[in-house]
This record gives C-alpha cells, structure tokens and sequence, in this order.
C-alpha cells in the first residue's frame, strides 16, 4: 500500500491537535498503518529544537533556520521511513506553517524561505481556519502560552493570511474546514 502524507495546519487555537487522533483512530479502523507526528519536533534532535522555538528569545531568521533544521531531521528519521512503508503519516503542522508563521506572521522574506523549501510537500493538507479572536479565546482558557501563543491577535491575523495565501496558491492539496464550528461538526467535516 502506497503511503500518504496528510498535515494539519492553522492558527494556534484552531482545533487541528484535537482533531488528528480521530483521524488516526478511523485510518487504523479501515486498516491503514499510521504514523503521528508533530511539528516542531517529532525526533529527539527535533524535540530540543522546538523547546528552543516555544521558550527562547531569537530573530526571524534564527527561528527559521532552526524550523528548517527540526524539519530536516524529521523527515530523515521518521516521515519518510514511515511513508516507505506505506503509512499514513499524520503531522500536525509542517512546512505551511513555516510560510504562515515566519513569513506571514515574522515578516519574514518569502523568497529566502522558497529557497530553503526543498523538501517534500505533504499529498493533503486539512487547513482548520478559525478567526483570530476565537482563537484567542480557546488559548485564553487552555494552559500558559509559549512564545507563539502569547502573540496578539495580529499577529495571528497575520498568520491566518498566511494560511490562506499558502491555500489559495494550492488548491489541489488543500482543504479548507471551518475550525469555528463545534468540534462535532468539525470532525465530521474532516471525516
């Protein structure tokens, strides 16, 4: 059975972490093999990495560069083995993020991050779009906030922005779900 590569991605807040087990639990429930990862993260070397990203102060480009870093381990070692396998690999956030959050979010120059983007795309990506201030929110409720969390609602506006320029630029991978609507909804909706 040939692998399939599906990520997750949106703002945080959006719901795609609640999400992604209930995917995993009807892939293995229709016989599929599937693999969860996150990013960042994902492999030990990834995993000190984004402790690094989520707490320590640093520039855009350092941010990057060490995103693009956790990533190239992550393929490495763990999403493409999986996918030889024939797995299906579920990842909550990969290389959109990088455009949304960076570029879109940072300002960060979105011709450098095209430069270091030569790695795999994902074969699906369900984007969980969700407003800024509801997103904000759900975080408000949830747990102290990491560097991103803590960010004000224009930066994710920024980011949201991000999301869809990275959808509207491809559309064939991209499946947009409405992460507002109650979880039930969504999920079926993503189903």
């Amino acid at each position: 059975m040939q692998g399939l590569f599906i990520t997750f991605e949106g703002i945080d807040g959006a719901g795609k972490s609640s999400h992604i087990d209930t995917l995993a639990q009807a892939l293995r429930a229709a016989g599929r093999q599937v693999t969860l990862t996150r990013e960042p993260g994902g492999t030990p070397l990834a995993e000190k990495l984004r402790a690094m990203l989520l707490h320590d102060a640093m520039d855009a480009l350092t941010e990057t560069l060490l995103v693009f870093a956790a990533r190239r381990d992550h393929l490495r070692v763990v999403i493409e083995p999986a996918l030889a396998r024939g797995d299906v690999v579920l990842c909550d956030r990969f290389t959109d993020a990088t455009f949304a959050y960076q570029g879109a979010g940072r300002g960060f120059d979105l011709a450098v991050l095209n430069q270091l983007d030569l790695m795999r795309n994902p074969d699906l990506t369900l984007w969980f779009d969700v407003p800024p201030e509801v997103a904000a929110e759900r975080l408000a409720a949830a747990r102290t906030p990491d560097r991103f969390e803590a960010e004000g609602v224009e930066f994710f506006t920024r980011v949201a922005r991000g999301y869809a320029d990275r959808a509207a630029g491809a559309t064939q991978r991209f499946a947009r779900l409405d992460g507002a609507q109650p979880r039930a909804k969504v999920a079926a909706q993503m189903l």
